[in-house]
């Protein structure tokens, strides 16, 4: 209904999808502009060459004459199967369909209709209290597979009333990504079409007028994205648990993020998730190849469904006198966290991942067919 200030983050995949390509330059001419934008899901329209490039564009055009504004104007989001060109006529029909049906309530809907392998569809708003009065932050999201910093197969679209100037989403929206969508993994995959874009349409007229209404908004646009983050996580293809890895004690913040990283993605560390064995030498032995430097024997390692019931299974590199069958009663959790101090620093880090499961590799290992 009115141009927004729009910032967005993308893949760091060096194969890109179209959109992406697209949705790059377009904010690269006018960030102060944007109207509208239009998803596909089913096809990623990525490695479809210049045809893949000119569709992307065709979608923009046919979604500015629908809507009655500029090219320009629209940024292009697809999920789906990799290498597959768009069938433009059913993209073209779902375009004019999609634009005759707008109203209030569409968000929710455009959550479901962006799913591939999601199980539910995942929106979530919250209000912010400044100065000058209350703003909203709404959003949506895609995610199941795929999933891993920079981002994922992952699309989120996020959206507030508030007036915020281009630069400061870009800084706001960036700030929330690092602490939460680049904080998750499920396989250790990043896809070539991940994008979150951040809209801001002033409808309020209420500006961040201040360093505390700056703060206050950045407080929660960091707790939706994480929730929406989360949620992603606990929808993971064929995730049976939900795993919080905090790391402290590292050389420093990127460090810890690092070896997070490395055990949130190991496959035998998230089989034994999968199969509630706490096998927690595994967790160590990929701290270990992370490449960060620590010294073993200062290592300290416990486990619990939350943070103030732990129990210590390693002190400085030597196992405690724990009971195998508490420890391997926390694993049995549909949620628990793991806090591992490597002794070496002030660094700290939290990551969320899943289990690997069976259903996981029956997803995947069909997923085209």
């Amino acid at each position: 209904q009115r141009p927004c200030s729009a910032a967005a983050v993308f893949t760091r995949n060096q194969v890109v999808a179209a959109p992406v390509i697209i949705d790059r330059e377009t904010l690269k001419k006018d960030r102060r502009q944007i109207c509208a934008v239009i998803a596909n899901s089913g096809n990623a329209n990525a490695c479809t060459g210049q045809s893949g490039l000119e569709n992307a564009r065709r979608m923009q055009q046919l979604t500015a004459e629908a809507l009655g504004c500029h090219t320009q104007q629209v940024l292009v989001l697809s999920t789906g199967v990799i290498g597959v060109p768009l069938p433009m006529s059913k993209i073209a029909q779902g375009i004019a369909a999609a634009a005759n049906g707008l109203q209030p309530d569409y968000g929710s809907m455009a959550a479901q209709a962006i799913m591939t392998t999601d199980t539910y569809p995942k929106h979530m708003a919250v209000r912010v209290e400044l100065t000058d009065g209350t703003v909203t932050i709404g959003g949506i999201a895609k995610g199941s597979g795929m999933i891993h910093p920079d981002m994922a197969t992952l699309l989120g679209v996020f959206t507030t009333d508030a007036a915020v100037e281009p630069g400061l989403l870009d800084r706001l929206l960036r700030t929330a990504v690092n602490q939460s969508f680049n904080r998750i993994s499920i396989d250790g995959d990043t896809s070539t079409n991940d994008t979150v874009l951040l809209l801001a349409n002033s409808s309020s007229q209420i500006h961040l007028s201040n360093q505390q209404d700056i703060d206050q908004f950045q407080l929660a646009l960091n707790a939706i994205c994480a929730d929406m983050a989360k949620t992603i996580v606990r929808d993971g293809e064929g995730a049976t648990k939900f795993v919080e890895i905090k790391v402290v004690g590292a050389p420093d913040d990127q460090s810890a993020h690092v070896i997070a990283a490395t055990v949130a993605t190991s496959p035998l560390v998230k089989t034994a998730f999968a199969g509630s064995d706490a096998n927690w030498g595994r967790i160590l032995a990929a701290a270990g190849r992370s490449g960060i430097a620590f010294d073993q024997h200062q290592v300290s390692l416990s486990i619990g469904v939350t943070d103030v019931t732990q129990l210590q299974i390693v002190t400085q590199g030597t196992p405690t006198a724990y009971q195998e069958a508490d420890a391997a009663a926390i694993f049995n959790e549909p949620e628990f966290k793991i806090l591992l101090d490597c002794g070496a620093g002030p660094g700290k880090a939290t990551m969320w991942t899943s289990d690997l499961s069976h259903e996981y590799v029956t997803i995947n290992a069909d997923y085209r067919t």
